[in-house]
């Protein structure tokens, strides 16, 4: 015989049961009535109760049962009121649930407070019930190197939890090469970061990357560079910006080397920054092609300011005397040009050619246009290079020729000078006035164009301007050795050719670009 016993306490609101005594195989049940007896009452009416006894697998329970024909009101609510207090469980209501919040969060925000933590910010985040969890949060930030003044930048970030969000994340980062000692300009950069969730926003963004012809050792230097490249979403900027460049004709396989040396790149939106840098360079007679060969090789001019930076420092060349047909030529040669503070140092420059070759405007513009780097050159080096040529012989009247002709003077290296002019005076033997004549003499190199040309010259007995012996490849110079005359059009100052940008490469068929862009160059 099987029984199975239980105990029920029936409230208003719900039944509590549960098992007092387990399934058992075999028990003995004898019931007992111990003692009967009477309650007298006022209305003379009869209350008996019976007292039971159960014997159940050797234990024993006793049960008294109470009948009666009287029904006592208050009795029954005395019962109700002591069974309550001694529920067996009990609920807290919803306004209780919600004060307790209040005043953990009080406290909370009581905390942050006393560490000079602004907490304005954090209504409605999901913070930490305690302010022992709090703290141990602040400490993690502190100990990644961020400080009050960090966190009271971002302070949504102490809704992070430490170990749900804050160590995957980091541990991620380490895994992929991120250096633990940029930890913390990179969360101070994006700390938003911490938010993300691994698998489902940082890992594919890694990936697109990758996909983008970045090798993964440089994966973790791109993301100390730029953090917040892993905020971006992959259907977003990141790809407009990369296809638009594409199409304007940079190379794909040069690609990944453009992001890695400025992934900022992915962050620039095509129609506000991207496209109306390109179409201004076009404007100044750029070809569109040699925009794009400009930005595979200093991909960082895209963060110059179009209205802040570019327009105002072409303005200034303007001013300076520099012709609007070389403004092509100049962007090319320096494109830094468009992006530094311009102006000051146009007017310190022109200051010291002034008074050290006593340069008037229009020649400072010519110097300008030739050798466009002439604006960064310090007082020092230009001083060297001009009394280097006095001591050769040249009158100040000749230096200032020589360097309206060839600014590059002001930047060789004084030995390479030296030597160049040791066998210009020794071995070939010529005039000053030649040099005054073609002052890149000293730009070419000596053991390997000077020295075998002039020798093949001199014993073929001919008699040439140093421009028409130097000024040409080597396939021109060996077409010129079989000419019985020289010509004259050919001896000219060397300049900077633009389609030396536009010109065709091994890697074109990858490029990606439209041969409807061909009408820009």
């Amino acid at each position: 015989m099987t029984i199975v016993s239980y105990a029920g306490i029936t409230r208003p609101s719900f039944l509590l049961a549960h098992p007092e005594l387990p399934v058992l195989v075999y028990c003995k049940l004898q019931l007992n009535t111990l003692s009967t007896f009477r309650i007298p009452s006022n209305d003379m009416k009869r209350t008996e109760v019976t007292r039971f006894r159960c014997y159940v697998a050797e234990r024993t329970f006793e049960s008294t049962s109470v009948g009666s024909s009287l029904s006592n009101t208050g009795d029954v609510r005395l019962g109700r009121k002591q069974r309550s207090s001694s529920s067996l469980y009990s609920r807290p209501s919803l306004l209780e649930i919600k004060n307790d919040k209040i005043t953990n969060r009080a406290k909370v925000y009581e905390f942050l407070r006393g560490i000079g933590i602004v907490p304005d910010e954090l209504d409605g985040l999901e913070l930490p019930v305690t302010a022992e969890v709090m703290r141990e949060r602040v400490d993690f930030l502190h100990k990644l190197g961020l400080t009050i003044e960090d966190i009271n930048n971002y302070p949504l970030v102490l809704g992070c939890s430490v170990k749900k969000n804050m160590i995957p994340v980091l541990d991620y980062l380490g895994k992929l090469g991120v250096r633990k000692s940029t930890f913390t300009e990179f969360l101070r950069r994006y700390p938003q970061v911490l938010h993300a969730s691994v698998v489902v926003d940082l890992d594919p963004v890694v990936k697109y990357l990758q996909g983008m012809d970045i090798k993964p050792n440089d994966i973790p230097r791109v993301l100390e560079r730029y953090p917040e490249v892993l905020g971006f979403k992959l259907e977003g900027t990141m790809s407009t910006s990369v296809a638009y460049l594409v199409g304007i004709g940079l190379a794909r396989r040069e690609l990944g080397g453009v992001l890695t040396r400025y992934p900022e790149i992915l962050g620039m939106r095509v129609g506000r920054v991207i496209k109306p840098f390109v179409e201004y360079l076009e404007s100044l007679g750029i070809p569109r092609l040699a925009v794009a060969r400009l930005i595979e090789k200093r991909p960082h001019i895209l963060g110059f300011g179009l209205e802040e930076q570019v327009k105002p420092n072409v303005g200034s060349l303007l001013e300076f005397n520099v012709r609007q047909s070389a403004l092509p030529s100049v962007v090319a040669q320096y494109p830094e040009i468009i992006g530094i503070e311009l102006k000051e140092k146009l007017l310190g420059q022109q200051c010291v050619l002034h008074s050290v070759i006593d340069l008037g405007p229009e020649d400072f513009g010519r110097v300008v246009e030739k050798m466009p780097q002439v604006v960064s050159l310090s007082r020092t080096p230009i001083m060297k290079h001009v009394d280097f040529l006095k001591d050769c012989g040249f009158s100040l009247q000749q230096v200032r020729a020589m360097v309206v002709g060839c600014p590059h003077l002001l930047a060789l290296n004084l030995d390479i000078l030296k030597r160049s002019f040791d066998y210009f005076q020794v071995e070939m033997e010529r005039p000053l006035d030649d040099l005054v004549s073609f002052p890149a003499f000293f730009t070419f190199g000596l053991e390997s164009t000077i020295k075998p040309r002039h020798k093949r010259v001199a014993k073929k007995g001919m008699k040439c301007s140093l421009s028409w012996l130097l000024n040409c490849s080597d396939d021109k110079f060996e077409q010129r050795m079989e000419y019985d005359t020289i010509d004259m059009e050919e001896m000219e100052m060397p300049s900077f050719d633009m389609n030396t940008l536009t010109e065709p490469r091994s890697d074109d068929s990858a490029s990606g670009y439209d041969d409807s862009d061909d009408e820009h160059i």
